[in-house]
């Protein structure tokens, strides 16, 4: 039997950044997925986590797993497909670092992942943007630090992992105000800020507690802001909009959902998807169609510079009543 904590360990924090120069967002993404798995696992197999062994992760508790994120934790897809490649990646790794262990990683590695379907992106209206903004209190340090959240994660279209991961060195508040970001697959953009992002930001890092680790976000421990945090923070301001505007209590709101209602309302604004896809990061122009596809603007320019058939004049006259009437009745 072979312990699961000293090979996973190496592989999250030497093989993932150093071997595979994996960005720290991924490593981040990936040791979430391991935490979510070691303890589904742990708990059923009534385990310490730290007592897991690799062979207590087999294709069973995987598929049980997969199913428990999608049914129980609301995962889509998407996601159950990214913890999946996150435990496909680790077992790979396994291969040739534990050869008892060839047998089980090729069974983990035949998981098929999950077909999608291509759905429209969600994303929000300006009113909803602006309801949400609202939401927290001002007056407040937490209000202050939720606010700016909040605004930033919507005016610079950010994952949550950029997000969370802003440092006091990315941050540049001299006229013109930019953040630097370090994104998925280590690609780096620098966006300008709006004025409003400056002003809430600004507010925050006035009663901004003080730390060593130069993290923007801080959560009430005064430690860095967490993923998870986040989207607890997020939950509790959408509930306190849809109070005040209804139509948000109808639509999930998640932290990639501010992004897209980013990118939407850019798209809207400039008609560019080359813009759009530098602003958001992408590294393919593939990525940002996606929006092209919710977005019913230019469908509707298209629908007015082509051509229609033209239709016979004529209107549709029902037979009278007493002649169907006799017809009914006639048999012949």
């Amino acid at each position: 039997m072979t312990a699961l904590a000293p090979p996973l360990s190496r592989f999250l924090s030497e093989h993932l950044p150093r071997d595979q120069r994996a960005s720290p967002h991924t490593c981040d993404a990936y040791a979430y997925s391991f935490q979510l798995l070691v303890t589904f696992a742990a708990r059923r197999l009534r385990k310490t986590p730290s007592r897991l062994e690799v062979e207590d992760i087999g294709v069973p508790m995987i598929l049980a797993f997969l199913d428990h994120i999608e049914q129980d934790r609301g995962n889509t897809a998407r996601s159950r497909n990214a913890r999946l490649a996150a435990i496909r990646s680790f077992f790979r790794f396994l291969e040739y670092r534990v050869p008892t262990c060839l047998d089980q990683s090729l069974r983990v590695r035949a998981i098929p992942m999950k077909k999608t379907d291509e759905a429209l992106v969600a994303s929000l209206t300006r009113v909803e943007i602006q309801a949400l903004v609202d939401a927290p209190d001002p007056k407040t340090i937490f209000g202050a630090r939720d606010r700016a959240m909040l605004h930033l994660a919507f005016s610079a279209a950010l994952r949550v992992s950029e997000l969370v991961g802003l440092r006091l060195d990315q941050l540049d508040l001299r006229s013109p105000s930019a953040i630097h970001v370090i994104g998925k697959g280590r690609r780096e953009r620098v966006l300008p800020l709006w004025k409003e992002s400056v002003v809430a930001l600004r507010a925050w890092l006035a009663v901004r507690e003080q730390r060593q680790d130069g993290a923007i976000f801080l959560n009430a421990a005064g430690l860095t802001m967490t993923r998870a945090g986040f989207e607890y923070i997020l939950d509790k301001h959408v509930a306190t909009a849809a109070q005040r505007l209804p139509s948000i209590a109808a639509k999930r709101v998640t932290p990639h959902v501010l992004r897209h209602s980013c990118a939407m309302h850019m798209l809207q604004a400039t008609r560019d998807v080359r813009k759009v896809a530098l602003w958001l990061g992408h590294a393919s122009l593939q990525s940002t169609e996606a929006y092209l596809r919710a977005d019913p603007t230019e469908k509707l320019e298209a629908l007015a510079a082509a051509a229609a058939p033209t239709l016979r004049p004529g209107k549709f006259r029902p037979p009278d009543k007493l002649i169907a009437m006799l017809k009914e009745q006639h048999h012949p």
